[in-house]
């Protein structure tokens, strides 16, 4: 009785068990939430085929995206294969929706490896007039699309591709958008400093957030560093440092250094006060953030002592090298020579090239031919080198100015400056209409400013 009782549990147990795993290895049904959302997805990229035509349908298919937003952002893992349904050059209000929802979520560096390949596709051929009615969202997948060529360590793959999007957001060439500093920022890690300076050329007039004008400008002085365009980088950087600004920000102070160390290469000085027209607060604070020993370097420089800039340089080595600007710090040292080298084509019309070696402090006059052959090279100075007897004659500048290709280029610099004032004439007039600024110079204003009266006679001839 007992061992027949035993096995009747024992059967129940195992019949237990065997429904327990059962339960587990089936799958569970679909649940009617997730058939629902790939249905009104199905319908919405419909709805995005069908309205993509007149500007009318374009209007109301933008209407009803906003209110779908949302939701689409809630299944950004399983939107990417209804891309494949749409046209980017046709449908592209609804593909941007639709690739924004996909990289609102976590991008592994496989899935952004896929990304980077659609979003440029659809970059390169979307309607602009479509685009533009929703720049913000188009600028944020932007911006998402740099963080992805970065995450899988291909910056080059994203110049050209965001280089066409800033020409489609932007409203004219005057004015900065969002995206100018991501481009800039990938032409400087691509190592595209040509493909950069092409934006650079546009003279910019409209700035909507001062973090973008400051973050543009410096990138914007670092190409023009790496490509040697030394004054263009002075003007850049100096648009940092002076522009306004309440309070003291990192942007700045990297700015001012590398303003300080471009100074001493294209002028062979630096000033370390700032302008009028800069802020209160920068030509307070920025001498002391670079006070040690950028503008410690500056003071060395000034004595034309070669030994005493190595040996500051030297010193200093560790700090230049965490600021990144060790390679900028030697093209100053290596300026002291050139800088010495042209003191003497002031003095001297012929001298032999150990002379030169010893007087600016170089190692041999092999050195001393390689120095003076790469500045005439650069158009720095004007001479000849006498292989024979290692003589250097120099000459005066050769270029009389008569050419037509140098009349050319100062027309065309008189055009931009009379393009220049009328522009800042009608700025001027703006401003003055502007009501928000009226008021705040009346509160400026000191309450009587007896300038603006018209001077009263103190007698009448009756």
């Amino acid at each position: 009785m007992e061992a027949g009782k035993r096995k009747t549990e024992e059967e129940q147990q195992t019949l237990v068990d065997r429904k327990r795993k059962a339960e587990i290895s089936e799958p569970p049904p679909p649940t009617t939430t997730t058939t629902v959302t790939m249905n009104a997805v199905e319908t919405l990229v419909t709805q995005i085929q069908g309205l993509s035509g007149s500007p009318n349908d374009v209007v109301a298919l933008h209407a009803h995206l906003n209110k779908v937003d949302e939701a689409l952002r809630g299944e950004s893992a399983r939107l990417l294969p209804f891309l494949d349904q749409l046209d980017p050059s046709i449908h592209s209000l609804g593909y941007l929706y639709l690739l924004d929802a996909c990289t609102s979520g976590p991008v592994s560096k496989e899935l952004a490896a896929n990304l980077v390949l659609i979003t440029s596709r659809f970059i390169t051929s979307c309607s602009t007039e479509q685009i533009r009615l929703a720049p913000e969202k188009f600028t944020g997948m932007c911006k998402r699309f740099k963080d992805q060529v970065l995450l899988i360590e291909a910056p080059m793959r994203g110049v050209a591709p965001l280089l066409v999007a800033v020409r489609k957001v932007q409203p004219s060439s005057e004015h900065l958008t969002s995206l100018h500093p991501d481009f800039l920022q990938l032409c400087l890690l691509a190592k595209c400093y040509k493909t950069g300076l092409s934006l650079l050329e546009d003279d910019i007039f409209e700035v909507t957030q001062p973090r973008d004008l400051f973050l543009y400008c410096y990138y914007g002085g670092m190409i023009c560093i790496g490509q040697k365009h030394f004054q263009k980088a002075l003007e850049l950087l100096h648009n940092v440092v002076t522009a306004p600004m309440t309070s003291i920000n990192a942007i700045a102070v990297e700015a001012y250094k590398k303003y300080a160390l471009v100074s001493l290469i294209d002028n062979g000085q630096f000033s370390p006060g700032l302008p009028k027209y800069a802020s209160s607060s920068a030509q307070r604070n920025l001498k002391n953030f670079c006070q040690q020993p950028y503008i410690e370097l500056a003071s060395t420089y000034s004595t034309g002592k070669i030994a005493e800039l190595e040996t500051f340089v030297q010193k200093h080595r560790e700090k230049f090298e965490s600021d990144n600007n060790l390679g900028l710090v030697k093209q100053v040292v290596s300026s002291m020579y050139k800088r010495n080298i042209q003191r003497l084509t002031q003095t001297y019309l012929t001298l032999s090239l150990q002379d030169i070696a010893n007087t600016v402090q170089l190692n041999s006059a092999k050195e001393a031919e390689m120095h003076v052959l790469q500045m005439i090279q650069d158009g720095e100075i004007f001479a000849t080198i006498n292989q024979k007897d290692g003589m250097v004659r120099f000459l005066e500048d050769p270029e009389q100015y008569k050419s037509s290709g140098v009349i050319e280029r100062i027309d065309s610099s008189i055009q931009r400056l009379m393009t220049l004032s009328k522009k800042l004439t009608n700025m001027d007039e703006q401003m003055s209409c502007d009501s928000l600024y009226l008021a705040k110079a009346g509160r400026e204003r000191q309450r009587f400013d007896f300038d603006d009266f018209d001077s009263v006679p103190q007698k009448f001839n009756m």
